[in-house]
């Protein structure tokens, strides 16, 4: 009984003993635990580290080396971002419904490693890349047809895996733990995990790429990502291994189905009216349906037909439980909340581009003989967010939890970040505002990379804002949809995030072709362009978007109250 209560205390405070892990495996009675952590994370680690050292650095590398314009390559960066978090949702729906999660981690980590190759390979070969420009030329040459689809395969393959295996790695590592309160102190160390390897990335790889050679670069990316996939395997024993369900869309479209064709059905009031059937998962069912969305609790309600004598259904398109129709309910509830953090992202994604732009037109030096990496610049949004992770889990949430009896909930975490995010936009506005004036008056404008007199450390505050605002959103957003959506859709639940912050990323690249199109307030030249009034416009759909959520916020109820109580 006192192991027992040791073990227990032990998960409470994020780990589990050693000698409990050893009896655990050795009896081969439990997989799952704290030390599958060690695997998850170092697989993490290696394949964030392959990625992110490409990803960070493609605006310049497209710039320096493929001679892609500068505004251009943003874009091209915008949409590649938008893919690597689309992708998500159909490594989800493939862990989800067919091949679970340790296979689609095992698939999308080898299809990474291809693309790193490949991407090593356009940067080693000289005749996989154009010729350079010359200095202070306008005129280059760019691409060959060869040279772009090496280029983009390459981008394209690596782009799959590390879309697909940061989100099916957190499920995974989530259905490790049955506690929910295992699972978010899990979520906050795996994003821990996460930036911390982007930070590394950002600052080794960024730096061996722009100081030694691009090749060397990529090469590192590849062994990261080869190693990462290793300790994976390794790991297999030791996993809990989640099994396939069938495709939970399937479910969800057999409710408005059968709703639709039962739409001139009376409803009932009473629970033996409705089919209850358990779906396979341990979730309790309600006795009726909840009265929201009512014109759905027709699809539970059963008629002469719909059920054999044995209780099984004999018209599946025509009846459901009960379950799968809260369940759809669930998904309707928590849309709105989900589109407001479409507009909480595309400021960020913006912000990551431009701000690559701002340091390329600035002084960039850190004593006379370091020069900081364009593409590492970003990097102090990654470290703000790991530091504040760690200290939100470690020190403020608790204390919030021993002054006020309760544990801050995923909606304020999220609300949290909008407020954080506005005020980073309006310090970029401001910023830009300063360097802007200094390009104009040393006359800068139309001087094709004219370098504006003006520290590169002024973009850090708007960054550490920025980076302070993604330690409360981002797992909170993650946390919520774990913690709200159906049993069958956890893979599709985190990879929810990664959604939102991929039509972010689409989005922002309308809007600025849109704004290049209609101002001129983005020239292929930046000091001669008015990317402050672009901020400016940002923080005031970041005011009305926040005004948004609190009303979602204010209607959302929580689906699981049960595990917000364990949580806290």
């Amino acid at each position: 009984m006192e192991s027992q209560q040791s073990a227990g205390s032990n998960m409470d405070n994020g780990y589990v003993s050693g000698d409990n892990e050893a009896q655990m495996l050795s009896s081969g009675a439990k997989r799952g635990g704290w030390i599958t952590f060690f695997f998850v994370s170092a697989t993490l680690t290696g394949l964030m580290i392959a990625g992110w050292g490409w990803l960070t650095n493609l605006i310049v590398y497209l710039i320096e080396e493929f001679n892609v314009e500068s505004i251009d390559a943003t874009q091209i960066a915008n949409v590649v971002n938008g893919s690597i978090n689309m992708i998500p949702i159909i490594g989800a729906v493939l862990a989800d419904s067919f091949l679970g999660s340790f296979h689609v981690v095992s698939i999308s980590s080898g299809f990474s490693l291809l693309g790193m190759v490949l991407l090593t390979l356009t940067a080693t070969l000289s005749s996989l890349r154009p010729q350079q420009c010359e200095t202070g030329s306008s005129f280059c040459h760019g691409p060959s047809k060869l040279q772009s689809a090496s280029l983009y395969a390459g981008i394209t393959m690596a782009s799959i895996g590390l879309g697909v295996v940061r989100f099916t790695l957190a499920t995974l590592g989530a259905n490790q733990f049955d506690n929910p309160k295992d699972q978010g102190i899990f979520f906050n160390w795996f994003f821990f995990t996460f930036y911390a390897a982007c930070v590394i990335s950002s600052l080794v790889i960024v730096y061996v790429q722009d100081s030694i050679s691009w090749g060397l670069g990529f090469g590192l990316c590849a062994a990261a990502n080869f190693i990462g996939l290793i300790i994976f395997l390794l790991g297999k024993r030791f996993y809990r291994h989640d099994k396939p369900q069938g495709s939970p869309f399937t479910s969800l479209a057999r409710v408005i189905v059968a709703a639709v064709q039962k739409r001139n059905i009376l409803l009932s009031s009473e629970s033996k009216d409705y089919y209850h059937e358990q779906d396979g998962t341990s979730k309790t069912v309600a006795t009726t349906p909840k009265r929201s969305f009512r014109f759905l609790n027709r699809a539970a309600l059963k008629t002469e037909g719909d059920i054999h004598s044995d209780g099984s259904i004999a018209k599946s398109w025509r009846i459901c439980t009960v379950q799968q129709v809260e369940d759809l309910k669930t998904l309707i509830r928590i849309f709105p909340v989900w589109a407001s953090t479409v507009f909480l992202a595309t400021p960020i994604a913006i912000q990551t581009n431009m701000t690559v732009l701002q340091a390329l037109a600035m002084d960039r030096h850190l004593g006379p003989n370091f020069k900081i990496p364009a593409g590492s610049i970003v990097v102090v949004v990654l470290i703000s967010t790991a530091i504040f992770i760690a200290l939100l889990d470690r020190f403020l949430f608790p204390t919030c939890q021993k002054l006020t009896g309760r544990s801050i909930t995923p909606l304020q975490r999220i609300g949290i970040g909008h407020v954080f995010n506005i005020i980073s936009m309006a310090i970029s506005a401001l910023v830009e505002s300063r360097r802007l004036k200094i390009a104009h008056d040393h006359h800068l404008q139309e001087q094709q990379g004219a370098v504006v007199p003006m520290l590169s450390l002024w973009l850090f505050p708007q960054l550490v804002i920025v980076g302070i605002g993604e330690a409360f959103h981002f797992p909170g957003n993650v946390s919520l949809y774990y913690q709200e959506f159906p049993v069958s859709m956890k893979s599709t639940a985190t990879a929810m995030i990664s959604i939102v912050v991929g039509i972010a990323f689409y989005v922002s690249t309308a809007l600025v072709d849109l704004i290049r199109n209609v101002t001129r307030w983005l020239p292929a030249d930046i000091n001669d362009g008015r990317l402050d009034n672009l901020y400016w416009t940002f923080v005031v759909l970041g005011l009305l978007n926040f005004g948004y959520y609190l009303v979602c916020a204010k209607l959302y109820k929580y689906q699981n109250p049960e595990e917000e109580v364990e949580r806290a």
